[in-house]
């Protein structure tokens, strides 16, 4: 017998992508705030099954704030697993149950860098790292930028966030030089240079959203 069940020892036969990878036991490893593991065995094309280890996630928004000199509002942020401060799209987790993706948005703009927008459209949708987990980011352009104050009392992590403009050509020389490796601000960043020089159109800021993580969401809903 083979030691890794996704090598049986008799020969596979292609299914050509038409095998359904039904899910036939699930169980919790460890659920936390924002995220949970589960364990789930898979029926594979070969007629084994196969454990699969996913990490489920509340999704998150994030936003390409232009102003009207096509600058972008980044924040340099202090991320723990990485133990160093990021330059980052502002953004935030969907963690307000019934809150739309893009009210979420809207939300975050306003908490973390004082600003609203009048104009907004989805520019790209990212999905993390779909080999072990479902999350999933939104990331937005929004124009007509106009101050509206930052909240106060701040909460802890806002109160070490630093907020800067920059030149979008220059946000752009930032991701190729490997200055900015956060993914939705890396996506969102080279998909807002393409809509401005006419290469791409964005979707409506209402656009369907299929990957939405729903997972972690419905847990808290049982």
């Amino acid at each position: 017998m083979s030691a890794n069940p996704e090598q049986p020892d008799a020969p596979v036969t292609r299914t050509n992508g038409r095998h359904e990878f039904t899910t036939v036991s699930s169980s919790d490893v460890y659920v936390g705030g924002i995220l949970a593991l589960r364990a789930d065995e898979v029926a594979m094309p070969g007629g084994g099954r196969s454990r699969r280890e996913v990490v489920e996630h509340q999704g998150a928004v994030a936003v390409v704030a232009l102003d009207e000199r096509e600058r972008v509002v980044l924040i340099h942020q202090y991320r723990y697993p990485l133990d160093r401060r990021l330059w980052e799209l502002p953004a935030g987790l969907l963690d307000v149950a019934g809150e739309s993706p893009l009210n979420t948005a809207r939300r975050e703009l306003a908490e973390e860098v004082g600003l609203a927008a009048e104009e907004w459209s989805v520019l790209v949708d990212v999905a993390a790292s779909p080999g072990f987990t479902d999350q999933a980011e939104r990331v937005y352009l929004a124009r007509g930028l106009s101050e509206v104050g930052l909240p106060e009392p701040v909460g802890d992590e806002e109160a070490d966030l630093v907020v800067r403009r920059f030149e979008l050509d220059r946000a752009v020389e930032m991701v190729f030089a490997g200055e900015i490796v956060n993914a939705p601000a890396v996506s969102g960043l080279l998909a807002a240079r393409a809509v401005l020089r006419g290469e791409a159109r964005p979707r409506e800021p209402e656009a369907e959203w299929g990957d939405r993580p729903t997972r972690f969401a419905a847990r808290s809903r049982r």
